[in-house]
């Protein structure tokens, strides 16, 4: 019994999900960037070209899909394995070089190149469980995506609690315990992770409650954070307060419990039904088989034109040859690139409408969770829509694409109140594009090769990135900015920079639109046509 259950689905997903929980390395720089700043005697401009290559590490996950597709080492196993070791080896060197281990200063490509590391390690976490959820609930692929995205979004918040926690004050410490806990974390639950070809009736219900979790997790890291930014808490209520939130990310595993029980107790059942009915009609049964798999294969038949047209299956070579791939790449290179270039200028934007230290904070803290919000909404949302209604889920791509348009102009505004609100827009509808970009990648161009192609799409983030933070951002501030330090104050040191963003993210917006068009009817006649051909399968 016990085997089976952690040989399970339901074990692999809630494996994915803890792993998950600590592979935001990437969401805690802020953590650690003083001392790193300090031990190596660096200006902000160095500190900076140091976090440029975090960005590029955690969004170049090729050899990631790669070593996944491939088939002699490929599999979730394997990835998180490498994973591992990079997380290990980025983490340490940097804690050793922070902590006077290593002669200091090191050269400034040295500590890129371990930051690099460090950050490519969270493309082999990401890529294993979201691939691997995918291919084990292909029928709500949207839904899985936002769980797996959802709590990487969280991860980060979650690790700022155990800093907090444990080691507040000692962020070399917290250096040391990037490399152990992610990666010890992944070494004990890789073995639990792996791909099912297995479809169950009850798998919306378990996912739902799966979902559940996850909002619960937010809202109770939010309602932590915020009182933590309020008031200071004692050591032993921190601690009482991180038990809590262990409970709530131990509660999949009570899931995962309940939803192996119940397919269990249905296959059971579901043999005896057809061990009965051979006895009395085995014949009549060997014929309707044959007769539903020619009505299968028939099926199949009529859509292989259209599903070949539209990219399914292809590899990455044979995708970049299609026009959906660019239209994609360049949705998120105005998407995500603008809304990376915001998370990681917001210090600067806060300083310049007077925004105090402590606000500034609780938006930089707050970003994860209106990150996890909009991964987790629009896959779940975007599932919804495609069972229900049929809608192809490039159109919640749009919406959201222009959602950030709406939330750059509100930031631009500069009115009492704007960053609140134009962050929120912007963490909701940037977190969107982590779950919808590669739900749709493995819906056009099929789950065969998704690990490499939507992590391909992917490096669209870091190079919208390099464009909106360093052509726009930082070359606007510097030519407004005066006075000693270089610093600048008023709206007018980003207004220039969100209205060109906003304009970008709207002609991304028109991008996803197109893309709409273009697969609608690929949509219609293919995906929903074979998710309505599964449900009567079950």
């Amino acid at each position: 019994m016990a085997e089976n259950l952690f040989h399970s689905k339901w074990a692999s997903t809630a494996a994915s999900i803890w792993i998950q929980c600590t592979s935001g390395s990437l969401y805690t720089f802020s953590i650690y960037s003083d001392s790193l700043k300090a031990s190596q005697r660096y200006d902000q401009s160095t500190l900076d070209a140091v976090s440029v290559f975090k960005d590029v590490g955690a969004n170049c996950g090729l050899l990631a899909g790669l070593l996944y597709s491939s088939s002699a080492a490929g599999g979730p196993r394997a990835v998180l394995l490498a994973g591992a070791v990079q997380c290990f080896l980025g983490y340490f060197l940097m804690w050793a070089a922070v902590a006077g281990l290593l002669p200091r200063p090191l050269p400034v490509p040295a500590v890129c190149l371990f930051m690099f590391v460090a950050a490519h390690a969270q493309t082999f976490f990401n890529t294993a469980n979201v691939v691997t959820g995918v291919r084990n609930f292909p029928r709500y692929s949207g839904t899985i995506v936002g769980i797996m995205k959802g709590f990487l979004g969280l991860s980060g918040a979650i690790l700022v609690q155990v800093y907090e926690t444990f080691l507040y004050n000692k962020p070399t410490s917290f250096l040391l315990m990037l490399a152990l806990l992610p990666t010890v974390n992944t070494l004990l639950l890789t073995c639990f992770v792996r791909i099912h070809n297995t479809s169950e009736g009850a798998e919306k219900e378990h996912l739902n409650s799966l979902s559940l979790v996850a909002i619960l997790v937010a809202a109770y890291l939010m309602v932590i954070i915020i009182i933590e930014h309020v008031v200071t808490l004692r050591l032993i209520v921190r601690a009482f307060a991180f038990v809590v939130l262990i409970l709530l990310l131990g509660s999949p595993l009570c899931i995962a419990i309940g939803a192996w029980k119940r397919e269990s107790d249905r296959i059971s059942h579901t043999l005896c039904t057809e061990e009965e009915s051979l006895i009395i009609e085995p014949k009549q049964r060997g014929s309707e088989k044959i007769l539903a798999r020619q009505d299968s294969d028939q099926e199949m038949d009529t859509n292989d034109n259209r599903t070949l047209q539209s990219g399914e299956n292809l590899n990455l070579l044979q995708a970049m040859r299609v026009m959906d791939f660019w239209i994609l790449f360049l949705a998120m290179a105005c998407g995500m690139g603008s809304g990376l270039a915001t998370v990681n200028n917001i210090s600067q934007i806060g300083g310049s409408l007077n925004y105090t230290s402590s606000e500034i904070g609780s938006l930089v803290s707050l970003w994860s969770i209106w990150n996890f919000l909009g991964r987790f909404g629009a896959g779940y949302a975007s599932d919804y829509a495609l069972h229900a209604k049929g809608w192809a889920r490039p159109l919640f791509m749009v919406i959201t694409l222009a959602g950030m348009s709406l939330g750059h102009l509100v930031i631009a505004s500069g009115v009492p109140g704007a960053l609140y609100v134009g962050s929120i827009l912007l963490g909701v509808c940037y977190g969107s594009q982590w779950s919808l970009m590669p739900t749709i990648t493995s819906e056009i161009f099929g789950v065969a090769h998704m690990g490499t192609i939507f992590n391909t799409i992917t490096i669209a983030s870091p190079v919208g990135s390099y464009i909106f933070s360093v052509r726009v951002i930082g070359y606007i501030y510097d030519k407004e900015a005066s006075g000693e330090g270089n610093i600048c104050v008023g709206k007018h040191c980003f207004v220039l920079s969100f209205l060109i963003m906003a304009s970008a993210t709207l002609f991304g917006s028109l991008a996803a639109l197109s893309l709409f068009f273009r697969t609608r009817n690929f949509y219609n006649q293919v995906v929903h046509r074979r998710l309505l051909h599964s449900v009567r399968e079950l």
